[in-house]
């Protein structure tokens, strides 16, 4: 697509742009499926920062540096544009606007910011506030996260020995703690963080990560913490795969079961078969990896039954209640 169509569809998004999550949105309304959609990504895939930024350099702005995506006025001005223009956009198969959706679960401000050029952590601290506000001020129906990959910055310094070993300019407690983020994120790659360890190694990493943010997710930013997890590269064997799936799900649901923070787990990413010119080698094919596709159906399964367990004992509560205020006693 010409850059002058992607510049015109931030602007005012078009028919022929659009027919593509039209169809995305009203077949997962259809199925029960519901989405986290991301705005932008921090990366250049599917539509990065870069692209704005380069749009402003053809406008002939000045600007220095990658990170000025979260100081530019012109820049975050053409954000929040395609922001109102996705969250006011109404969908042609079902007639509801997206900020009305149901099928859709949250929005993503970015996916994984980093802003190293401020390792105070200001810069994106100032940028995630401003932004998420204008989220909310159109779209109060849903819920938002940031799309954090969950390294910790100033507010907490003693929390930085979980790092793998440097900062990005993010501020795990701070960033979430801004009052319209409902609900953190982390992410986690084991094996590009600390490189040159073993499955132990990577595995131990994997558990005190999941924990550490848990706990703070829950004891000091009080919101729930969604936890994604990529498979290592495809060289990697389905075994190794397996064990990596287990040691994410098993801690959070861990956490979950004794009413922790962690809240559920993702994965990237899902593709069916035919779909080869999306695969980036950390796909996930249930056809072609059933072992894979097995633990993530038990996990699913075990974390509906931790939510049907809840949502029974909430309807006990609710009807014992009910038949106490009918005799004249009070409820426990």
């Amino acid at each position: 697509m010409e850059d002058t169509n992607l510049y015109r569809s931030l602007l005012a998004t078009t028919t022929r742009t659009c027919s593509r999550d039209w169809t995305l949105v009203s077949e997962a309304s259809k199925y029960g499926v519901h989405l986290i959609l991301s705005f932008v990504n921090y990366y250049n895939d599917f539509g990065g920062r870069k692209q704005y930024l380069q749009w402003s350099r053809d406008q002939g702005q000045w600007l220095n540096d990658e990170d000025d995506f979260y100081r530019s006025n012109l820049v975050k001005g053409w954000y929040k544009n395609h922001i109102k223009a996705v969250l006011t956009r109404t969908n042609t198969f079902t007639g509801v606007a997206y900020k009305d959706d149901p099928a859709i679960f949250a929005w993503e401000l970015i996916n994984e910011p980093r802003c190293q050029s401020d390792m105070s952590g200001l810069t994106l601290q100032n940028w995630i506030s401003e932004m998420a506000g204008y989220v909310k001020s159109i779209d109060s129906n849903h819920m938002l996260e940031i799309g954090l990959e969950g390294f910790y910055g100033e507010t907490m310094p003693d929390r930085k020995q979980f790092n793998p070993g440097y900062q990005i300019g993010t501020d795990f407690i701070s960033n979430n703690q801004i009052p319209q983020i409902d609900f953190a994120t982390i992410h986690m790659y084991p094996d590009q963080w600390i490189q040159g360890s073993d499955d132990n190694a990577q595995l131990a990493f994997i558990q005190s990560w999941i924990t550490s943010h848990a706990n703070d997710a829950g004891g000091v930013i009080g919101k729930p913490l969604l936890v994604a997890v990529r498979k290592e590269h495809e060289d990697c064997c389905c075994l190794a795969e397996d064990n990596l799936y287990w040691a994410v799900y098993n801690s959070v649901y861990n956490s979950a079961k004794s009413g922790g923070a962690a809240a559920g787990a993702l994965f990237w990413q899902l593709m069916v078969d035919g779909m080869d010119n999306w695969r980036d080698g950390y796909e996930v094919v249930f056809s072609q990896s059933p072992s894979t596709a097995d633990v993530i159906d038990q996990q699913s399964l075990r974390i509906f039954g931790l939510n049907y367990a809840t949502a029974a004992d909430h309807t006990k509560v609710a009807v014992a209640t009910a038949a106490a205020r009918k005799l004249g006693k009070p409820s426990n």
